[in-house]
């Protein structure tokens, strides 16, 4: 149920998707959208390559959704030790040997060192909406939610305007923007906790030189992009601002394209030949090969950009 009277955009949006009757708390999401990890388990061996390249023991996926990511790499490494995050409860096909736990317990409870991944996670941070009026004052944008109308708020504290001088400039007149902040915040202390050698996100996002005039914000039900709708039943998205994000953990930014292209991921089809020699191996490789164009397809789930943040491993050059 939508609440009633004028708040920020952040607090709406926190509302629809993490309060009591929230998105997140009852609807199930694969059910409204895919992710890299429904596509194929072709993203989730890559992230097991990964995890054998830096001789990793442990995976943790904040954000696990139902958690296909964590099964697909159970199935193909079941020695490493694996743990969700989620609001969610523990789901009833989850394999018994992986962990579930809150978002307020992040350890790897394996004493091994660990990767953790965040896939789609920062788009779904609520934030902030600022607007530049016409005395040239930023404000906070409000929202009724029970009507979808919006209105100038409050001027925008000091934090705020510092981080949209820096990062989104918003210069005209009824030009708005969304403040990156509640996600740099996050991702800075999830990295800074000793359980992890790695962190990954895995996101769709902007960066500085490319910001778009407008906000990102957007909707999904039912696999269907919709108007934004501030009601429980509909995802709540915007893009992310990551070179932000990559500033605060001293991070490096890949497409998921190249990130994928250095794991092992490749697209090109199989040899015509194998198809009358090997005719059961052949549609094998092709369907694998078909998942693999579609994870690194630009546009698409190729343009996605992977941060690696580490204050402990040594972080490939971007």
């Amino acid at each position: 149920m939508r609440s009633s009277g004028w708040v920020t955009w952040r607090s709406a949006w926190t509302q629809a998707l993490y309060g009591p009757s929230g998105f997140y708390r009852t609807e199930q999401p694969h059910e409204h959208f895919r992710t890299s990890a429904h596509v194929s388990p072709v993203f989730a061996m890559a992230i097991v390559s990964l995890v054998r390249r830096l001789g990793l023991g442990a995976v943790t996926d904040y954000g696990a959704g139902s958690g296909e990511l964590l099964g697909q790499i159970e199935a193909s490494a079941p020695d490493l030790h694996l743990n969700g995050i989620e609001l969610r409860g523990r789901p009833a096909a989850l394999p018994p040997s992986i962990n579930w736990s809150l978002p307020t317990d992040t350890g790897s409870r394996s004493g091994r060192p660990s990767l953790l991944i965040a896939n789609e996670l920062l788009d779904n941070i609520p934030c902030d909406v600022v607007e530049r009026d016409p005395h040239d004052v930023l404000r906070l944008v409000e929202i009724e939610p029970s009507t979808g109308k919006q209105r100038l708020g409050e001027p925008a504290c000091a934090d705020v305007m510092s981080w949209i001088e820096e990062w989104w400039p918003c210069e005209r007149v009824g030009q708005r923007a969304e403040v990156g902040l509640s996600r740099d915040e996050l991702w800075a202390d999830i990295c800074s906790r000793p359980d992890f050698e790695l962190c990954i996100a895995v996101d769709f996002g902007h960066l500085r030189e490319s910001r778009p005039g407008w906000t990102t914000l957007s909707s999904y039900r039912r696999g269907r992009s919709a108007e934004v709708t501030l009601d429980g039943r509909h995802d709540v998205t915007a893009h992310v601002a990551f070179d932000s994000v990559a500033a605060r953990v001293s991070g490096r930014l890949w497409t998921q394209r190249d990130m994928l292209r250095q794991l092992g991921v490749d697209a090109r089809r199989p040899p015509l030949a194998q198809a009358s020699e090997e005719p059961a191996a052949y549609v094998r490789a092709l369907a694998r090969a078909t998942q693999a164009a579609e994870l690194t397809a630009i546009p698409g789930l190729g343009s996605f950009f992977w941060l690696l943040s580490s204050y402990r491993q040594s972080l490939p050059a971007s």
